[in-house]
């Protein structure tokens, strides 16, 4: 008899840890729903070198202007990046937002490459080859995007793609309201 509970010790404890996974899997919880520390604070250090040649790197004081941007972490290689790229693009062109471009860990030459071949929406666009600067801001990968008010306060961060219903319900309200 013992030696039958031997033999069915792993099995079980398989059973077990599969139900979990599955249990984990079906509860139902959405990742993006954590939240973030970001949320409610001063915006970190945009100290990136320009993406574009001779122009200025971004700093600070394009987050402080008194008018609320919108901050996209983006890579040429990110597949999400390329959905929602159409709508930037289109928050620029007829909504006149402001809308600050970091390629993280992306070479310049591919960033560039990709933003002539799609539009840039990008008012002001930098890159961070190092990912030091995204660590600061709390990146956990691309695209990640942030809205700050014209004060340099993040107000809203999406992990993500933003979705057309992100641009309805929070983006354009955002712009329109400053925070």
């Amino acid at each position: 008899m013992s030696r039958r509970l031997v033999y069915l010790l792993p099995l079980a404890t398989l059973v077990l840890m599969a139900g979990f996974f599955a249990w984990s899997l079906l509860a139902g919880r959405d990742p993006a729903a954590i939240g973030s520390v970001m949320v409610g604070r001063p915006a970190p250090r945009l100290d990136v070198p320009a993406l574009r040649p001779g122009e200025p790197p971004l700093g600070d004081a394009l987050l402080r202007t008194g008018k609320p941007v919108i901050v996209n972490f983006f890579a040429s290689w990110c597949t999400p990046c390329l959905a929602e790229h159409p709508l930037f693009a289109r928050l620029a062109e007829r909504d006149g937002a402001t809308v600050i471009g970091v390629a993280w860990k992306n070479k310049p030459a591919d960033a560039l490459a990709w933003l002539k071949r799609l539009g840039d929406p990008y008012r002001h666009a930098g890159y961070d080859l190092d990912g030091k600067v995204a660590l600061d801001w709390g990146l956990s990968g691309v695209p990640e995007t942030y809205l700050v008010d014209g004060k340099g306060i993040v107000r809203f961060h999406f992990r993500g793609p933003i979705t057309e219903r992100d641009v309805t319900g929070t983006i354009i309200p955002f712009l329109k309201g400053g925070s």
